[in-house]
């Protein structure tokens, strides 16, 4: 069979998942694996590659998520049936007031996606625009968004996460000035991501459905008589994973370049092992149930119930979650981001015109997020190419601080997000949304975002240029 062009294998991609996913009506994890296969097979290779690569990278996007998925589910059920999340939700009110709640979410996001992977700040969110709704009644798709529109903007412009991390190591921007351009860029973004938020709840009224997997709605609702957990032990299942991921993180950090007899080198080790996303989840977890068993003193029998209903939804969720990963990875397996690469030319000789590179990072990192899905691949591809093109010398001619250039990578890496993307499917099934109503809603969300993300780079970059 004579080999097809990376775009002609993009395009017959595009088409057979939304075709058996929205044609056909087929399950998204049966589509998402028969379009993984189909562009295996059609990707440059030996025969026999075609389904091992496709099960390698099933495997490795199952294992990066299978254990954060199945642990966050058990949090989120642990946090309803408890009172947690109501015990939050009631703090919000307070503080916030009703009409601002879904403030309250984006804030929250804002804050935790910074040492937190988006991905784990949802699932621990999720659950409070739940019982949010149980409460209110009202705007339960207003509160999903929120949660996005506030937790993706630091997990694609602000250190730590990998993608801004890697953007300024290739850029040559120092991770106090990213996390600091990247925190007042992301402002706007975030405001301009709750304004479409409103709108599109306004266009969209949903209401609260079941997670994947599961029958019907959680029932949350306590009765009047049941006391709630304090405010500090609510809050603990949500605050303790990013305390240790903030200082997994935070440990690596310090022992970057740091001499290897000191103590920041020697504990770095320990420091990863704390900060490790998956053992962060394991412990949230324990203290979500423990504080389940002190505050409604199930059986043993009961909790086993509680536990196995949620490992369930989760399976669901990990299954469609790892096959968009999969998908993704056959994707770039195709070629397409050479091809997109191998056609940016020689962009060394734009460093004098700034606004001009400015776009060109920006479209290339939204080129790569559409063809393979993820903000972290590319992020570190875009930073490295324009890295290795303009050179230092290119980077130091830029008439503004090269941070400028990294924010519009993550602002681009925003846009283009649809069913390749982890976080699409997240969203979609931890929400309770379809893929039709997901692609109406988080797919423009991500882009209106990442574009104002880049008008304001451009903005700030003439304004303030911090030459």
């Amino acid at each position: 069979m004579p080999e097809l062009p990376p775009l002609a294998i993009f395009a017959v991609g595009i088409v057979t998942v939304l075709g058996l996913m929205i044609g056909l009506k087929l399950h998204a994890f049966v589509a998402l694996i028969c379009a993984a296969l189909v562009v295996s097979l059609l990707s440059p290779g030996d025969p026999a590659d075609v389904v091992p690569r496709l099960t390698k990278a099933l495997g490795e996007s199952a294992g990066k998520i299978a254990v954060i998925i199945a642990m966050a589910a058990v949090i989120g059920r642990c946090m309803l049936d408890s009172g947690a999340a109501d015990r939050i939700v009631q703090a919000m009110l307070r503080l916030f007031g009703p009409k601002r709640s879904s403030t309250a979410l984006a804030a929250s996001g804002f804050f935790l996606s910074a040492p937190v992977f988006f991905d784990t700040v949802f699932f621990l969110l999720a659950p409070l625009a739940r019982s949010l709704y149980k409460q209110t009644h009202r705007d339960y798709l207003k509160y999903l968004m929120a949660i996005c529109a506030g937790g993706v903007v630091t997990h694609t412009m602000v250190p730590p996460t990998p993608g801004p991390v890697a953007a300024a190591e290739e850029l040559s921007v120092g991770f106090g000035m990213m996390m600091l351009v990247g925190s007042v860029i992301g402002v706007p973004m975030a405001v301009a991501g709750l304004a479409f938020t409103a709108w599109c709840n306004r266009r969209m009224p949903i209401a609260m459905r079941p997670f994947a997997g599961d029958d019907e709605p959680p029932e949350t609702d306590e009765p009047a008589t049941l006391p709630l957990p304090r405010l500090i032990p609510a809050l603990l299942p949500v605050v303790l994973p990013v305390l240790m991921i903030a200082t997994g993180a935070l440990s690596s950090y310090l022992a970057k370049d740091a001499d290897p007899a000191s103590f920041a080198a020697r504990s770095a080790p320990y420091g990863a092992l704390v900060g490790n996303p998956s053992l962060a989840l394991i412990a949230s977890a324990a203290v979500a149930l423990t504080l389940l068993v002190a505050m409604r003193r199930p059986t043993r029998r009961q909790v086993a119930e509680l536990v196995e209903e949620s490992l369930g939804s989760a399976a669901v969720i990990i299954l469609i979650t790892a096959a968009g990963g999969a998908f993704g990875a056959m994707l770039a397996a195709a070629g397409i981001g050479g091809v997109i690469t191998q056609q940016l030319g020689d962009v060394s000789q734009l460093a004098d015109k700034g606004e001009l590179l400015l776009v060109m990072a920006f479209a290339t990192a939204s080129l790569l997020k559409f063809s393979q899905g993820s903000s972290t691949v590319a992020m570190t591809t875009t930073s490295a190419l324009l890295a290795g093109a303009l050179s230092d010398t290119g980077l130091a001619a830029l008439p503004f601080h090269p941070v400028y250039l990294a924010a519009a990578i993550g602002a681009g890496s925003l846009v283009g997000s649809w069913m390749n993307d982890s976080g699409f499917w997240i969203y979609c099934k931890m929400g309770g949304l379809t893929e039709v109503e997901s692609l109406k809603t988080w797919t423009p969300l991500l882009a209106i975002m990442g574009t104002v993300g880049l008008l304001t780079t451009l903005v700030a970059a003439n304004v303030a240029p911090l030459q």
